[in-house]
C-alpha cells in the first residue's frame, strides 16, 4: 500500500491512513506500507538545500531531502501502534533497498526481503517503509527522483511477491482525460501497462513512469485508489496485463502536457552523422528529446525540429551553441517556441484499427487547430499545437472518440473512418 503526500498531509490524514491499513490487516494480510513525505515537505527541504548552497553536494542533497519520508514513516507507525497493530518504520537502508550511486536519480538494483520477513515472522503486521530512497554501494543515502515512492512500492511488491499493490492518491483512478479540463472524462475500470505507460509519459501524473515499467516487467498488478474515499472491490483503476476484452477500446484516453517547447535548427548540413552529433550533445546535456522532424533537404541543407520540456530549453540551447562554437556543427539559427503543448491519443486498439490518425487530424482541423509536429507509436499519436488550443483539443478528441462511453465497442468507435 502506497500513500502519496496529500494522503499523509497532516496528523489527521495519517490517522485515517492508519485506519485504512488496519482494515486490510483485519482481512488477514501482512502489509508493507510505503509513504511519501507530507504534502509540501519535499519542496521545503529542497528550498533549504538550494538556499544554503549554490553548488551543493548531491550526496548531502539526498540526505536532507529523504528525511521527509522518514518522518512520515515514523508517524504512521505510531498511529498504527495506537490502533494496537504491531508496526515499525523502515528507512531504505534498513530494508535494505540497494540503489545505484546516481544521487537524486538513483535506480533500484536489489531489495533484500530477509529483515522485514524476519519481523513479520516475529509478529509485526505492518512494515511502514519510507519511499523514494535507498542506499548506494558506498553506504550513502540515495533518492529515486520525484514520484519515486511509486517505484519503491512496486519494487517491494515484486520482491515480496505481494498479492496486491495499491497506489493511494488524491484521485479515484485513471481517467480518460484530465477531469479538470474535460468534464466528460470517465474513470477507467482497467487499463493495460502499455497504455498507462504512454499516458504517464505524455503528461498524466497519476503514476510515475518508472513504476509502471517496473510493474510491467515483473507482472505486478496495480490498483490506483483514492485515499479520500471509501474503497470497495470495484473501486479505482486496475493496471494490468493486456486482456482480450481490452481490444474493444480503440482509444483509452487523451493525455496532454503544457510544459513543452519546440526547437528548430535552421539550415543544418544534410549528411550522415549530423543527427548523431545533435542528439548526442543534447543527451550529454540531460535534455529529454521527444518529437523529432527533419525537413526535405534542399541544396545539401535541411531544418531539424525537436521538442523537449520547457525547463530544459536553456540546456538545449547552450549544448547546441557549444558544439557550433567548437566547429562540430554548423547551422544558421536556433529558433525556440515555448508556447506549445502536446496532446496525445492512446489506445492498444490502434494496433488493429485503422483511421484513428485520420479522425484525430480531421477533428483538430475542424476546430481550426494547426498541427506543428506529429509523432506516433504502435499505440499512440501525439501532436504539438499552440498552447492556447490545448484544452479545446483535449475536449474535442475526447468527444470524437466517444470516451464518455468507456465501454463503447470497436465497431462504434470506427464509424465514419475511411
Amino acid at each position: 500500500m502506497k500513500f502519496g503526500g496529500t494522503s499523509v498531509a497532516d496528523l489527521d490524514r495519517i490517522r485515517f491512513v492508519a485506519e485504512r491499513v488496519a482494515t486490510e490487516i483485519s482481512k488477514g494480510y501482512d502489509a508493507i506500507v510505503v509513504v511519501s513525505a507530507m504534502a509540501g515537505k519535499t519542496n521545503e527541504l529542497i528550498a533549504s538545500v538550494t538556499g544554503s548552497s549554490t553548488f551543493y553536494d548531491a550526496r548531502e542533497y539526498d540526505a536532507v531531502v529523504s528525511s521527509g519520508e522518514n518522518v512520515t514513516a515514523g508517524l504512521l507507525a505510531l498511529a498504527l501502534q495506537e490502533l494496537d497493530i504491531p508496526a515499525r518504520s523502515w528507512q531504505g537502508w534498513q530494508v535494505p533497498i540497494r540503489c545505484s550511486s546516481a544521487h537524486a536519480a538513483a535506480r533500484i538494483e536489489s531489495i533484500s526481503t530477509v529483515n522485514i520477513n524476519l519481523k513479520f515472522a516475529e509478529g509485526m503486521k505492518a512494515a511502514v517503509v519510507a519511499g523514494f530512497q535507498g542506499i548506494s554501494a558506498e553506504g550513502r543515502i540515495t533518492t529515486l527522483g520525484r514520484g519515486g515512492s511509486d517505484t519503491t512500492a512496486v519494487a517491494l511488491a515484486a520482491a515480496f511477491q505481494a498479492e496486491q499493490c495499491h497506489i493511494y492518491t488524491d484521485v479515484d483512478g485513471v481517467y480518460t482525460a484530465d477531469p479538470r479540463i474535460c468534464s466528460k472524462a470517465q474513470r477507467l475500470d482497467r487499463i493495460s501497462y502499455e497504455e498507462m505507460l504512454e499516458l504517464a509519459s505524455l503528461g498524466a501524473k497519476v503514476l510515475q513512469t518508472r513504476s509502471i515499467e517496473l510493474a510491467m516487467r515483473n507482472h505486478v498488478t496495480l490498483r490506483v485508489l483514492s485515499s479520500f474515499e471509501s474503497v470497495s472491490d470495484a473501486s479505482g483503476t486496475l493496471v494490468c496485463d493486456e486482456e482480450k476484452d481490452m481490444e474493444s477500446k480503440v482509444v483509452a484516453g487523451v493525455a496532454h502536457s503544457r510544459d513543452e517547447a519546440k526547437l528548430t535548427l535552421i539550415s543544418v548540413a544534410d549528411r550522415p552523422g549530423i543527427a548523431a552529433t545533435i542528439f548526442g550533445a543534447l543527451g550529454e546535456a540531460g535534455v529529454n528529446v521527444d518529437m523529432i522532424v527533419q525537413n526535405i533537404s534542399e541544396e545539401g541543407r535541411t531544418d531539424m525540429t525537436f521538442s523537449c520540456p520547457t525547463d530544459q530549453v536553456f540546456f538545449a540551447q547552450r549544448a547546441l551553441e557549444c558544439i557550433k562554437q567548437d566547429g562540430i556543427l554548423n547551422y544558421s539559427e536556433l529558433v525556440a517556441d515555448t508556447d506549445v503543448a502536446k496532446v496525445s491519443a492512446v489506445g492498444i486498439g490502434m494496433r488493429s484499427h485503422t483511421g484513428v490518425a485520420a479522425r484525430m487530424f480531421k477533428v483538430l482541423s475542424e476546430e481550426g487547430i494547426n498541427i506543428k509536429v506529429i509523432t506516433t507509436s504502435e499505440i499512440k499519436i501525439s501532436v504539438l499545437i499552440e498552447r492556447k488550443y490545448m484544452e479545446l483539443a483535449v475536449q474535442s478528441l475526447h468527444d470524437a472518440f466517444h470516451l464518455e462511453n468507456v465501454g463503447a465497442s470497436a465497431v462504434e468507435m470506427d464509424t465514419g473512418l475511411c
